[in-house]
């Protein structure tokens, strides 16, 4: 190659990086999947060094590196939607339900597995506190520790039915001889045992909607195929 040729190769590469440089430019993030963290939060997270101008720097980084660990989010992927717009993916961790670790003033928060997936003293709504365990130990990553063979169990089986028919209650009480009871504000539903709760959660997502600003307590403990007992106590 002359050197001629080369300077003339040298600035075909010039003008290609500039272009590159001034087209990939960071202009717009769009973020997809966050319910727990604002979208602003998301993208200052994401674009956290004095490159991250740059949209290709941004998704080139994140395809060889994992972002840095944010609380309740599984993983995050980055994608470019075009040279000047970012897309943000987020995968949520799944949290059906929380226990109140009064010694550590935290909450333990645990997914459909019933694994401690998050340890926070923030309260995020729609996910029921669970009253009434002898939980004595709790270990991020680990199971809940819950006596009693069928305790967890039943308690994953319940929160999951709840969260499907989108009728997650503030708490769910768990009492002696292994009943159930939830409670939405003034309104509580006594579920008893843990006999028959895909049935009960089904009635329970019908019944709601009568029940909703009334106070007192629904018994659907007495249950099942054959007798069909439901009662609503008033209180006042």
């Amino acid at each position: 190659m002359t050197g001629m040729a080369f300077l003339f190769f040298l600035l075909i590469l010039a003008i290609a990086a500039l272009i590159v440089v001034k087209a990939f430019v960071v202009k717009k993030v769009v973020v997809t999947g966050s319910t727990h963290h604002p979208e602003e939060v998301i993208e200052q997270w994401l674009l956290d060094d004095e490159n991250s101008w740059s949209s290709l720097y941004v998704y080139f980084k994140y395809k060889f590196q994992e972002p840095r660990e944010l609380p309740f989010v599984a993983s995050m992927k980055v994608s470019l939607k075009s040279p000047q717009v970012l897309k943000i993916d987020v995968y949520e961790k799944e949290i059906l339900g929380r226990v109140y670790i009064e010694s550590l003033g935290q909450n333990a928060y645990f997914d459909k597995d019933g694994v401690v997936v998050e340890m926070s003293s923030e309260v995020i709504e729609n996910v029921p506190k669970i009253n009434g365990l002898d939980v004595k130990r709790i270990v991020l990553n680990e199971k809940l520790p819950i006596e009693g063979k069928s305790v967890l169990k039943n308690l994953l089986s319940l929160t999951q039915l709840l969260k499907k028919y989108q009728l997650e209650p503030e708490s769910i009480k768990y009492g002696g001889e292994g009943n159930y009871t939830l409670k939405y504000g003034k309104l509580s539903v006594s579920m008893g045992q843990a006999q028959h709760f895909n049935e009960k959660v089904v009635r329970l997502s019908y019944l709601m909607p009568k029940l909703e600003g009334q106070k007192g307590t629904l018994h659907l403990e007495s249950w099942t195929e054959n007798t069909k007992d439901i009662t609503f106590e008033k209180s006042g």
